[in-house]
C-alpha cells in the first residue's frame, strides 16, 4: 500500500490557510455595500460584465470533483479516461447557452430557474425545482468541504475534521456580508490563481517522473482496455454516464442558472463559450495527473481515489509547488462553495420566502436576514454531512441522474406553450420513481423488466441528443435526430444495458420524464402566453439605488 511522502508542518498549513482566507476574505469586503440591495445579494442585478462572469462560471464549475473526479477516471480507464471528465464537462457548458439565451429572454429580471418555473407553472412546479437546487446544492456543498477535509488531513498534522471546519467557516466568512457579489468577484481571483498554478504544477509533475521517457515505460502498466483511447467499458462506466448526468447539471444546478440571470444579457454567449474553454483546459490536465500515476505504477493511499492527486503532488514535487497545489486545490473547492451557498441563500429568499410565505408583501430587508441565516445553516448542515466522508464520484453521478428527470420538462416548458403543470410535476416524479428503481436496484434488471428500462434508457438517450441538437439547429433537426437516435440507441442496449446500472439509471430518468410530459402534454388543449413569465419575474427592488423602495409582487 502507498503512503504520502510529504506533510506540511502545523505552522506552515495554518499560514497557508490564513493566508488564502484572509485575502479572499478582505476582497469580498472591497464589493461590500454598507445598504445592501436583496436583487444585487443574490444576482447581481443582472449587470456583471464579461470578464467577471466567464471566469466565475469556470470557477464555479471547477469543482472538488472536477479535481477527483477527473484524476480517478485518468487512473481507472487510462488514456481516454483522462478526457472523458474534462471533455464532456466543457461540452455541456457549450451546449447549455442556448437554452439559458431563451430563458434569460423569458424572464430577465429572474433569481433562480425555479421562479421562473413559477411564473410559468405555479407553486407545485416551482417548489420541485427549488427543493432538487437545494438538495443539489447541500451534497455539493458537503462534496467539497470533504475535499477540503481529506486534503488538509493528507498534507498536514491536521485531522479530517479539523480541515472541513477551516474550510467551512473560512467559506462561509467572505461570502456572508455580500452574498453573490464576494462569490463572483473571489471566483476571478481564485481562476486566475488556479490556471497560473495549473500551468506550472502539471508539467513540473511530468518532468520529475522522467519526462516522455516515463510515458513510454509506463505504457505496460495499462492494460489493453487501459491503453485503448476508444475503450468501450470507459465509455459505457464514466463518458456516457457523466456526459448525461453534465447535462442535467447545467439545468439543474442553480448555481449556474444564479450567473446566468447575473451576466449582462449581450454578454451571455462570450460567457459559456470562454467557460467552455476554460474549464476543458483546466480539468483534461488533472485528469492526465490521475492517468501519469496510473503509468507509474502508484496504488491510490488506503484504497481510496482520492488520494491520487495529494499523493502525486507529494511524490514529484517540491515543497513550494506542492503548497502552491494545495492552495489551487482549496481555492477550486471554496470558490464552488460559495457558490452553493449563494445559490441556497437565492433559492430561499425567492423561492420558499417571497413566492410561498410573503405572498406579494415582499420585505427586503427581511429577505436579507432569511438569506445570512440561511448561509449559516447551510454551511452547518454542509460540515455535517461532510464528516460521514462519502465517494465523491458516486455522489457527482447520483445527483446527475437525479436532476435528469427535470431536464426535458423544463426546457419544454421554455418552448412549448401545451406543457401544463401537472405534466411538469408527474414527469418529474414519474422520473424520479423509475431512476430510483434502476440506481437501487429494487427490481432485478432482467427479462422483460430489463427489457423494458432498457428501450426507457434509449429513448432518454435520444432525448438527450435531441436536445443538444435542437438547441443549435431549432425544432425540425432536434426532432430528426431525436428519432432516429432512440430508434438506433434502443435497438443496441436491448440485451447488454441493464449490466451498466448507473447509465441506465440516468438515461432512465431522461427517457420517463420526457415520454410522461410529451403525452399529458399532448393531452392538453390548452396553451401559454409566454410574454406573461416576464410580467411575473421582477427584481425586488428598485435597483437604481441599493436601498430601493421594495416592489409589489403578483
Amino acid at each position: 500500500m502507498e503512503t504520502l511522502s510529504y506533510q506540511f508542518s502545523l505552522p506552515v498549513v495554518i499560514a497557508l490557510l490564513v493566508a488564502f482566507y484572509g485575502g479572499t476574505f478582505l476582497l469580498s469586503l472591497m464589493v461590500s455595500r454598507k445598504k445592501e440591495n436583496a436583487d444585487g445579494y443574490m444576482v447581481s442585478s443582472g449587470q456583471v460584465g464579461f470578464g467577471i462572469a466567464a471566469a466565475s462560471m469556470t470557477a464555479t464549475w471547477i469543482w472538488a470533483a472536477s479535481f477527483y473526479g477527473a484524476a480517478t477516471s485518468g487512473y481507472k480507464y487510462g488514456l481516454s479516461g483522462a478526457l472523458h471528465y474534462g471533455l464532456w464537462g466543457a461540452l455541456m457548458i457549450l451546449f447549455i447557452y442556448p437554452f439559458g439565451i431563451r430563458i434569460r429572454k423569458l424572464a430577465p429580471n429572474a433569481h433562480t430557474l425555479a421562479e421562473v418555473m413559477h411564473a410559468r407553472h405555479g407553486s407545485s412546479s416551482q417548489l420541485i425545482m427549488a427543493f432538487s437546487n437545494l438538495l443539489g446544492s447541500i451534497i455539493s456543498l458537503m462534496v467539497n468541504f470533504t475535499a477540503a477535509g481529506a486534503l488538509v488531513s493528507i498534507l498536514s498534522p491536521l485531522t479530517f475534521v479539523q480541515g472541513v471546519l477551516i474550510a467551512g467557516i473560512g467559506v462561509l466568512i467572505y461570502t456572508f456580508w455580500s452574498g453573490f457579489r464576494a462569490s463572483i468577484v473571489t471566483d476571478f481571483a481564485q481562476l486566475v490563481a488556479m490556471m497560473g498554478v495549473a500551468i506550472v504544477i502539471i508539467p513540473w509533475v511530468l518532468f520529475n517522473m522522467g519526462g516522455t521517457d516515463a510515458l513510454s515505460e509506463g505504457m505496460a502498466n495499462l492494460t489493453a482496455e487501459q491503453a485503448n483511447f476508444f475503450s468501450r467499458t470507459a465509455i459505457l462506466e464514466q463518458g456516457a454516464p457523466f456526459f448525461v448526468a453534465v447535462l442535467a447539471y447545467a439545468i439543474g444546478n442553480q448555481t449556474i442558472a444564479q450567473r446566468l440571470f447575473a451576466v449582462r444579457q449581450d454578454m451571455i454567449k462570450p460567457t459559456f463559450i470562454t467557460a467552455t474553454i476554460g474549464y476543458g483546459s483546466v480539468v483534461i490536465g488533472l485528469g492526465m495527473l490521475g492517468m501519469l500515476a496510473l503509468m507509474a505504477g502508484m496504488e491510490p493511499a488506503n484504497g481510496d481515489f482520492n488520494n491520487i492527486i495529494p499523493q502525486m503532488a507529494s511524490s514529484y514535487l517540491p515543497p513550494f509547488a506542492i503548497a502552491l497545489f494545495f492552495i489551487l486545490v482549496i481555492g477550486s473547492l471554496s470558490s464552488t462553495a460559495d457558490s452553493d451557498l449563494s445559490a441556497l441563500t437565492a433559492i430561499m429568499m425567492t423561492d420558499i420566502y417571497a413566492k410561498n410565505l410573503a405572498r406579494g408583501n415582499v420585505d427586503p430587508r427581511r429577505m436579507l436576514f432569511l438569506g445570512r441565516v440561511t448561509m449559516i445553516v447551510a454551511t452547518m448542515i454542509g460540515l455535517v454531512l461532510a464528516s460521514y466522508s462519502l465517494d465523491i464520484l458516486v455522489m457527482l453521478v447520483f445527483v446527475g441522474a437525479l436532476w435528469g428527470a427535470i431536464v426535458f420538462p423544463v426546457i419544454a416548458s421554455c418552448y412549448w406553450g401545451r406543457v401544463t403543470n401537472v405534466a411538469f410535476t408527474s414527469a418529474v416524479i414519474g422520473g424520479l420513481v423509475l431512476f430510483t428503481i434502476v440506481r437501487f436496484e429494487l427490481l432485478p434488471m432482467e427479462g422483460v423488466i430489463g427489457t423494458f428500462f432498457e428501450i426507457i434508457a434509449g429513448i432518454g438517450g435520444g432525448v438527450v441528443l435531441g436536445l443538444m441538437t435542437f438547441g443549435f439547429l431549432g425544432r425540425v433537426a432536434g426532432l430528426v435526430v431525436g428519432v432516429v437516435m432512440t430508434v438506433l440507441l434502443t435497438w443496441y442496449f436491448i440485451g447488454f444495458l441493464a449490466d451498466y446500472t448507473v447509465l441506465l439509471g440516468s438515461l432512465t430518468a431522461y427517457g420517463a420524464s420526457t415520454v410522461i410530459c410529451f403525452l399529458l402534454s399532448m393531452a392538453s388543449k390548452h396553451g401559454f402566453d409566454f410574454n406573461l413569465i416576464s410580467q411575473r419575474v421582477r427584481y425586488f427592488q428598485d435597483t437604481a439605488t441599493p436601498e430601493g423602495e421594495a416592489r409589489k409582487h403578483d
